[in-house]
C-alpha cells in the first residue's frame, strides 16, 4: 500500500485534461515510468483508484512518490515524446526489448578473392551486412550465397594458392567455381562477388534481371563459355527462390509482429520479408506480463527506433512499407504518422484476419511461442494451448496456475473430492489436495463442491496457514460439471472476496470433454484447438485423482469396518491403524509386538488382528 495516495489523488484532481506526457517517480524522485495520455487527468488517476492491476503495474504503483508532465497540443506530439524521453530516461517499468541473441553479420572479407561468412560482430576488416537479430538466419543466407553464386568455402588462400593442390570436391559436384585452378579471372570473380551482393540486397528478382543482362551481353559478344556460366547461375537462383517461404506481391515489404504470453513474461516475435522471402527474424522478452493487446503499441514505438550493436553502436532500424500485427492496435493512425516521418515513405499498419496474412501472424506467434517455451522450460503447444484458453474464456491476464474440482462418491457411503493443480500447462503433483465431504450426510454434488472451495480458499484466507499449495490464488478455476456446479461455488468466492475466473467442464453422453459452462451458459470448444486438449487432459486428470482417492477411502472403510468387529477394537484404534499404515503391504509387515505398541492393546487382541490383515 503506498502511503502517499492521498496526495496523489488530491494532485491528480486538478490535473489538466489535455493531451500529454507524465512521468511517475519514486521515493529519490528517479523516474520510474512515462507513459502518453489523450487525456492526461482520466489516464493518470486509473493508477490512484482502488481498482485490480496487473502485479506489474501494482508494484510501480507502490513506488510511486510522485509525478509530473508535460502537456501537448496533440496526441500525436505526446506520442513522439513519449519516445523521445523512454529513450532517454530508460525507466524500470516501460517495456525493454531484450533480444533473445545478438545481432549477426554476413561479412565480405576485405582479400583479393573475398568470401561471404556469417559473423557475429564487425571485429574482422571487410564489407558487412546487417545487422540480423537472428544468428540463424545471416548463417542460411550466407550458406544460400555460396551455394548459388558456387563460392568458394575452403580455406586455401588466393591468389597464392593457384594450381599448388588439386580441386576439392566441391569444383567436381558443381559447388564451387574452382578458383584455386587459377583458370577463374579476377574480374569474373569479382562480377560474382557482385551478384552476390545484390541477391542479399534485393532479392532473387532483382539478381535474375542483372544476371540475365549480363548473360544476354555476353552471348552478343560470342562470349558463349560465361554466357553459359551465367544461364546455370540464374537457374541456381531461381532454385533458392523456389525454397524461400514465397509470399503475394503485396507482401514483399512486410514485418509481422505477434506476441506469446505466460504467467510473468512476454515474448514479441518479428519476422521481415523482404523481397519475396523471410529475410530476417528476432524474439524478444518484454518482462512481466500485462494485457498483451496494449503491450503492442508500446512494442511498435520502441523497436522502430534505432538500435545497438554488440559493439554499443547505434544502427538505424529498417521500418517497412507493411507491417501486420496479431491484434488491432487503438492508436494505430498516429502510429503510423511517426513511422512515416522516421521512414520517410508511407507505412501500413493492420491486423490481417485472413489469407496469407493469417498466416504469417500464426508463423511469428509460433516462433513467440516456442521461444517463450524454451525460457520458460516448455513446449510450444503448451503455451499455445495456455493462450488459446485465455482467448476463448475471455480473460484479460495470462493463465499459468489452473485449479480444478471434481467430486466423486458411492452414494451417501463415501464422499470425496479432488483438486488437481496445472502449471505453466503441466500437472503440478506436489500442490494436489484430497477432500472429505465432512457437511453432507447424503449425496449433494452441489453443496459438496461449495463446502470444498470453502475449506480451500478459508486456507488462504488464514495467516497461519504455512502450506505452499493453500497460500497462493490460481489464476482460473475449472469445476468438473455445468452452470449448476458454478452457481453453487460463485456465492462462496463473493462472501470470502476473492475475483477468480471460475468455469465448468461439460462432458458429452459417452464422458468426453464438451464444452466450458459459465454462470450464463456454455462455450463451445472449436475442434482440434490446443486448448480443447488442455482442457480435456485437466478434466480426465481431476476425474483419476478423485476416484482413486474415493475408492482407497471406501476400500478402507470397508476393512475398518472388519476390524471393529474384533473384541478390543473400536472405529478410533481402526482408523489409527489404518492412517499409520499407507498400503496393505505394509500392514501385512506389522508384527504382533508392533500391533500390541501401536494400539495400545494387550497380546490376544493384537493376535486377533495380526490374524485379521493375514486374511486381506
Amino acid at each position: 500500500m503506498n502511503e502517499r495516495l492521498p496526495f496523489l489523488r488530491d494532485k491528480v484532481s486538478k490535473l489538466t485534461t489535455a493531451p500529454g506526457v507524465y512521468r511517475m517517480r519514486d521515493k529519490n524522485l528517479k523516474i520510474i515510468y512515462i507513459g502518453k495520455a489523450k487525456n492526461l487527468h482520466n489516464r493518470v488517476i486509473s493508477y490512484f483508484r482502488d481498482t485490480d492491476h496487473t502485479p506489474k503495474v501494482a508494484k510501480m504503483v507502490s513506488l510511486v512518490y510522485d509525478f509530473d508532465f508535460i502537456v501537448t497540443k496533440t496526441e500525436y506530439e505526446a506520442l513522439v515524446l513519449e519516445c523521445s524521453l523512454i529513450k532517454q530516461e530508460m525507466p524500470k517499468y516501460n517495456i525493454k526489448l531484450k533480444d533473445v541473441r545478438g545481432y549477426s553479420y554476413i561479412r565480405i572479407s576485405d582479400e583479393t578473392y573475398p568470401r561471404f561468412t556469417a559473423e557475429m560482430n564487425e571485429q574482422k576488416p571487410g564489407e558487412y551486412f546487417g545487422p540480423y537479430m537472428n544468428y540463424t538466419i545471416a548463417h542460411q543466407t550466407t550458406d544460400e550465397v555460396n551455394r548459388v553464386f558456387m563460392l568458394p568455402t575452403c580455406t586455401r588462400r588466393f591468389p597464392e594458392e593457384f594450381g599448388k593442390a588439386r580441386p576439392c570436391l566441391n569444383m567436381h559436384i558443381n559447388l564451387c567455381i574452382g578458383v584455386c585452378t587459377g583458370k577463374i579471372t579476377k574480374k569474373n570473380y569479382l562480377e560474382a562477388i557482385e551478384s552476390a551482393k545484390v541477391y542479399i540486397k534485393n532479392g532473387s528478382e532483382n539478381s535474375i534481371e542483372t544476371l540475365t543482362a549480363q548473360m544476354n551481353t555476353a552471348a552478343e559478344n560470342l562470349d558463349f563459355e560465361r554466357a553459359a556460366v551465367l544461364r546455370n547461375r540464374i537457374n541456381a537462383v531461381k532454385k533458392a527462390a523456389e525454397r524461400q517461404f514465397i509470399i503475394d506481391d503485396d507482401m514483399l515489404d512486410t514485418d509481422v509482429i505477434a506476441m506469446s504470453a505466460n504467467g510473468n513474461e512476454i515474448c514479441a516475435a518479428v519476422l521481415s520479408y523482404r523481397d519475396g522471402r523471410l529475410r530476417d527474424r528476432g524474439e524478444y522478452f518484454l518482462g512481466e506480463a500485462e494485457s498483451v493487446s496494449d503491450m503492442y503499441e508500446d512494442f511498435l514505438l520502441q523497436y522502430y527506433t534505432d538500435m545497438i550493436d554488440d559493439n554499443g553502436e547505434t544502427v538505424p532500424r529498417e521500418i517497412p512499407r507493411e507491417i501486420i500485427t496479431a491484434e488491432d492496435i487503438e492508436n494505430a493512425e498516429i502510429i503510423e504518422q511517426l513511422l512515416r516521418e522516421r521512414a520517410g515513405h508511407a507505412v501500413d499498419l493492420s491486423n490481417r484476419k485472413r489469407g496469407r496474412g493469417a498466416k504469417l501472424i500464426a508463423l511469428a506467434k509460433a516462433n513467440a511461442s516456442d521461444s517463450l517455451a524454451l525460457r520458460l522450460g516448455r513446449t510450444g503447444k503448451e503455451i499455445t494451448a495456455l493462450e488459446e484458453l485465455q482467448k476463448l474464456l475471455g480473460l484479460d491476464t495470462p493463465i499459468s496456475i489452473i485449479e480444478s474440482y471434481d467430486i466423486s462418491n458411492t452414494g451417501s457411503q463415501t464422499m470425496v473430492a479432488g483438486m488437481v493443480v496445472f502449471e505453466n500447462g503441466r500437472p503440478d503433483k506436489k500442490h494436489y489436495k484430497k477432500f472429505s465431504i465432512k457437511t453432507q450426510s447424503i449425496q449433494n454434488d452441489y453443496a459438496s463442491m461449495a463446502e470444498v472451495i470453502e475449506r480451500r480458499f478459508r486456507h488462504y484466507l488464514d495467516p497461519s496457514e504455512t502450506d505452499e499449495g493453500f497460500k497462493r490464488l490460481p489464476d482460473l478455476i475449472l469445476l468438473d460439471g455445468g452452470t449448476g456446479q458454478v452457481h453453487a461455488v460463485e456465492p462462496i468466492l463473493s462472501d470470502l472476496g476473492l475475483d477468480i475466473p471460475l468455469f465448468g467442464m461439460v462432458k458429452d453422453s459417452k464422458h468426453r470433454t464438451r464444452a466450458i459452462a459459465t454462470g450464463g451458459g456454455e462455450i463451445a470448444f472449436p475442434l482440434k484447438n490446443p486448448a480443447f486438449f488442455l482442457v480435456t487432459q485437466i478434466q480426465d486428470e481431476v476425474h483419476r485423482f478423485s476416484i482413486t482417492y474415493q475408492r482407497k477411502k471406501h476400500k478402507n472403510e470397508s476393512l475398518q469396518i472388519g476390524l471393529t468387529a474384533i473384541k478390543g477394537i473400536g472405529k478410533k484404534k481402526a482408523e489409527k491403524l489404518f492412517n499409520a499404515a499407507k498400503s496393505k503391504e505394509e500392514l501385512k509387515n506389522l508384527s504382533e509386538a508392533d500391533l500390541m505398541k501401536l494400539l495400545g492393546v494387550n497380546e490376544e487382541i493384537a493376535k486377533a488382528v495380526f490374524e485379521y490383515i493375514k486374511q486381506l
